[in-house]
């Protein structure tokens, strides 16, 4: 490769991590303001939602502060302690008669050990207590998740790769094409069985108490 060709990729490579970086900052603005106002309009102290989330109230600080990014397991806990479906953590505004949601603008939340990542499909003003995510599993890699709040279910259909998904105490493998539909105010958890990325489709549907 010469040295041009070189020169040129690290270039967009340098490109691709300031953009993420932007994404990631302006991601974590976004929540912070979002979870202040979630949490005033509850009239809930930070110890009260450390309590109610598990997420302790140094985190839930520095989330508020915008000075972290929080991994998806977070979020999900700091959710379920508020009561709100996912999204409503992102910050994402109703609009009018229609809403595009291009490609690049989803920003893709990351598990701790960075081998999944979750980007959401559902443009803003989409149905009402229904979520749409993309999910990628590096190879072998695994996620686990507590349970939701009440009622909430998830329906997923794998598109590449090797599945397990656990359910309590239940265990269903899937391979392309298939979907499970199953309870998700049960503790759950995600396997990636096989040696390429796993990618499917996660629809979550809340019950009427955890909607915003």
């Amino acid at each position: 490769m010469s040295k041009a060709k070189r020169v040129e990729g690290a270039a967009r490579a340098s490109a691709g991590d300031a953009g993420d970086d932007v994404g990631a900052a302006d991601l974590a603005r976004r929540v912070a303001d979002t979870l202040r106002r979630l949490r005033k309009e509850r009239r809930l102290s930070l110890d009260q939602l450390a309590q109610a989330s598990g997420v302790s109230r140094a985190a839930l600080s520095q989330i508020e502060g915008a000075k972290t990014n929080p991994t998806l397991a977070v979020l999900w806990k700091i959710a379920v302690g508020l009561g709100v479906p996912f999204q409503a953590l992102l910050g994402v505004e109703d609009v009018g008669k229609a809403h595009v949601l291009r490609a690049g603008d989803a920003q893709a939340l990351r598990s701790a050990d960075g081998r999944m990542e979750s980007r959401l499909l559902s443009p803003a003003g989409a149905t009402p207590g229904v979520e749409v995510y993309e999910l990628r599993f590096a190879p072998r890699g695994a996620v686990r998740a507590e349970a939701h709040g009440a009622g909430t279910s998830e329906t997923v259909v794998l598109l590449t790769g090797a599945l397990r998904v656990t359910v309590a105490d239940e265990t269903h493998d899937l391979l392309p094409g298939d979907t499970i539909f199953f309870r998700a105010d049960l503790p759950h958890g995600y396997e990636n069985k096989s040696a390429r990325e796993a990618r499917c489709l996660d629809i979550i549907s809340y019950g009427a108490a955890g909607r915003a």
